[in-house]
């Protein structure tokens, strides 16, 4: 049964919901993003929430029971808005430990409490208490997978919120620990950023996590990078990006499968690191190199431009995508054999093997 607002809420409702849609779009631009698309109603439901501004964390004197919390959750769903507005304020002061009862209110099919539910989340983000914001970015994010398209679309907009705050001091910090960031026409021919973690990469997987709060990033590179399972963890979080590269980063094909389970309209690269050092196109038949790195393994052992590879450790070689899938099967400083086929035009070709030692991202 529908709820009967106050008339006062309703004139706060419309000026915030404005105020909030502005900020999206105005801070996104900043950063190289388009504005989300998110729903009237769903902006209308996150301003409804803003209650909690100003809250402060501090928990009461005694913590919260579990009778408490449960009845207090409970309550996010009586008819009568003064109870909703006291239960939602005791469990935002209760903090953290009513995260985990509240992911299961989330499924219980009511919007009122779901909302709430999100709004509580919410006002921990801001935490001075890393480890407080992380257990609330961590139930948004579950959220945002939720079965009920309203309660999932209404997560992601306050994931997308809380970052549109958090983006240009993360982008500070992100580069000045080594993360490069490319704008504009990307490889997949779309408008965005790519974030590339190598080599001059100086943080920790801790660090990583703040590739979160970027929007925009379409294209994430890792290359000569060891990612352990946090690092994993926050790659598999990347839900807008649509290619991630993992070169020589100690990940395992089973890895690589639990994060496409995560990422399944991503397309997901993965190489053991071993390097050559050429270019050319992936749609063309045969595999002509474009182009050789000077000092790579390929510069070093006598590629040329306009070499043709036919063969990589006796392994037919069509195109150079088929190249660059076996050469990412190999690691850094393994030999391979490399058979090619040189000749100018009108002058009789020549097919030639070459040992490569592969040199690492």
């Amino acid at each position: 049964m529908a709820r009967k607002t106050e008339g006062l809420c309703e004139v706060y409702l419309r000026e915030t919901a404005l105020a909030f849609q502005w900020y999206i779009r105005e801070s996104r631009c900043n950063v190289g993003q388009r504005s989300p698309r998110v729903s009237p109603s769903i902006l209308r439901v996150v301003c409804l929430l803003g209650i909690a501004v100003g809250a402060g964390l501090a928990s009461a004197d005694e913590p919260a029971t579990a009778e408490q919390i449960a009845d207090w959750i409970e309550t996010l769903g009586s008819p009568q808005f003064s109870q909703r507005e006291a239960a939602t304020r005791s469990l935002i002061e209760a903090g953290p430990t009513v995260l985990s009862p509240l992911q299961d209110a989330i499924s219980s099919g009511d919007l009122e409490v779901s909302s709430r539910a999100i709004e509580i989340a919410r006002s921990m983000l801001g935490s001075a208490d890393q480890n407080v914001a992380d257990a609330a970015e961590q139930f948004l994010d579950a959220a945002a997978t939720a079965d009920d398209a309203s309660v999932a679309e209404l997560a992601e907009a306050t994931l997308d919120f809380h970052a549109v705050g958090m983006a240009d001091a993360a982008l500070v910090t992100l580069q000045q620990l080594g993360m490069k960031l490319t704008r504009g026409m990307l490889t997949t021919g779309q408008q965005g950023m790519q974030a590339t973690f190598d080599v001059g990469w100086k943080g920790s997987s801790d660090d990583m996590r703040m590739l979160l709060r970027l929007p925009g990033v379409l294209i994430v590179s890792v290359y000569g990078v060891a990612i352990d399972e946090k690092g994993l963890e926050v790659i598999g979080r990347l839900r807008r990006a649509g290619r991630i590269e993992l070169y020589g980063t100690g990940l395992d094909e089973t890895q690589v499968a639990r994060l496409a389970e995560k990422l399944p309209d991503t397309h997901i690269e993965l190489r053991k690191g071993g390097k050559l050092g050429v270019a050319g196109n992936p749609n063309v038949v045969p595999c002509h190199i474009t182009m050789v790195q000077p000092g790579s393994a390929a510069d070093k052992a006598g590629l040329q431009i306009g070499d043709i590879v036919v063969k990589i450790a006796d392994k037919p070689i069509r195109n150079f995508e088929e190249l660059t899938t076996e050469i990412g099967r190999h690691a850094p400083g393994e030999k391979l054999t490399i058979e090619i086929v040189r000749g100018l035009p009108g002058d009789p070709e020549q097919r030639m093997t070459r040992i490569v030692a592969l040199d690492a991202w």
